[in-house]
């Protein structure tokens, strides 16, 4: 008997990894911070003034960025709308107080590691509050109303109205001057142009937040399974692991840092109340726009553009400066709809 001849089967060969096309990484929203600040610079036509509002920008974004990086965690990511979010914003700022206050001589003591020490407990106190909070937050009140906007829109504000009247049941109706640590008081001067100090302190816990959120979500194994988790949930929890409680660690992230933001602000302000949390979430779902929603990059970028337009404006014509933030993001979204880099695919 003879034997059929073989059929012959041709295997793709798959070229190697260096033949691989590159993606191609997108670098204009990238060059719209140093673009904007070169351009400014013959419009303020003075060096000094305008180094001094730049520095003063990016301090504000700085700010702005670590109120609206958790909320774009938590929108972006778990497609949530929490419109309460300026309630973590404003009881981080007063949980602070319960170091700040106790500890007032010490930051009125001139001694940069003195205060720097408090205000780092401080921060940590507010952190952990919050985070906390958004724990019981998230499994209290988001969590029945998952996949429903509506409902989460109507009770997450519900929510923020009654966070504002507990801060005035449990510190008070009056508002709370919270003065700078001596030591951050006052200006350092670059050749002619003074720097605030405490907007450099600003600038740098932003980065430091920044290029930690960056680490985590991007080169770490929690970062990739919470990617994962938005783009295939059924095949994350298939593999073993638990993305509810991957998603409420971001919810309860996403709080402490508000929390964080609050006690910049307020510390920024010099003054807190109940209501400080609602005053700046314009500005904070303006900048999660102008990002695109899940992107830290994006909400990086996003909150220095909004804080050094306001700067810029509010010296070059100031009665533009109280809508230079709208007319920001208009700019954004007819240049790019969904912001300047989204992750989500909505």
């Amino acid at each position: 008997m003879t034997r059929p001849a073989p059929i012959a089967v041709a295997i793709p060969v798959l070229p190697p990894a260096s033949a691989l096309p590159a993606r191609r990484r997108d670098i204009a929203p990238l060059l719209l911070v140093p673009a904007l600040m070169l351009l400014m610079l013959p419009l303020v036509g003075s060096l000094p003034t305008w180094l001094t509002l730049t520095v003063a920008g990016l301090a504000m974004g700085m700010m702005i960025f670590l109120m609206a990086s958790g909320l774009t965690l938590v929108f972006g990511l778990m497609d949530v709308l929490n419109f309460g979010h300026g309630a973590f914003v404003a009881v981080g700022a007063y949980a602070a107080t319960m170091v700040l206050l106790p500890m007032q001589a010490s930051l009125e003591v001139d001694s940069l590691a003195l205060n720097l020490g408090v205000l780092g407990l401080a921060m940590l106190v507010a952190v952990l509050v919050t985070a906390l909070l958004g724990w019981v937050f998230e499994r209290l009140i988001i969590m029945p109303v998952y996949g429903q906007h509506l409902k989460q829109i109507l009770i997450t504000m519900g929510g923020m109205m009654v966070a504002e009247q507990l801060i005035n049941v449990i510190w008070g109706a009056e508002q709370i001057p919270l003065p700078l640590p001596a030591s951050l008081r006052g200006a350092v001067l670059v050749g002619d142009a003074a720097i605030e100090k405490y907007r450099l302190v600003a600038v740098v816990v932003g980065l430091v937040v920044f290029g930690a959120m960056s680490l985590i979500l991007n080169r770490s194994k929690i970062g990739l399974l919470i990617r994962a988790g938005v783009e295939n949930r059924e095949m994350v929890e298939a593999l073993g692991y638990r993305v509810r409680r991957l998603f409420v660690g971001v919810f309860a992230a996403g709080s402490a840092l508000a929390g964080l933001g609050g006690l910049m602000w307020g510390l920024y302000k010099e003054t807190l109340s109940a209501s400080m949390g609602s005053e700046v979430m314009v500005m904070v779902f303006i900048v999660v726009i102008i990002g695109g929603l899940g992107s830290v990059g994006g909400c990086f970028i996003g909150a220095l553009l909004m804080a050094l337009v306001a700067n810029y404006a509010g010296f070059l014509a100031p009665k533009l400066a109280l809508v230079s933030h709208i007319v920001l993001m208009i700019g954004v979204l007819l240049w790019r709809p969904a912001g300047l880099f989204s992750l989500t695919r909505r």
